[in-house]
């Protein structure tokens, strides 16, 4: 079996296993994770990523194989319209009634 079927046949629950050993070095429960073990979870969570997900965000694996990288104007204007999001939340929110007297 290689790599591609693998990655193929992977699901998120074993993905996000992989991706927690990649980044931590130590399995979901807690169990040291070998170097050669952390080596494979890193290439089969990178492929895994190029393969299933459409993640646009910062250092991760696109659809093409190719890491994402972004300039300091593209992460300032995604942090900015990230930021204008939530205080527009907020402001909606501000507008419920509150029962402090209860």
């Amino acid at each position: 079996m290689n790599l591609i079927d693998i990655v193929d046949n992977m699901s998120q629950e074993m993905y996000e296993r992989m991706k927690t050993a990649a980044e931590t070095g130590k399995w979901p429960e807690g169990t040291p994770v070998d170097e050669a073990t952390r080596q494979s979870a890193i290439q089969l969570s990178m492929a895994y990523q190029a393969r299933h997900l459409d993640s646009k965000e910062m250092m991760t694996i696109g659809s093409d194989g190719q890491m994402i990288h972004k300039t300091k104007r593209e992460l300032k204007a995604e942090f900015k319209q990230q930021q204008d999001s939530e205080n527009s939340q907020k402001q909606q929110g501000d507008n419920i009634a509150r029962f402090t007297d209860l």
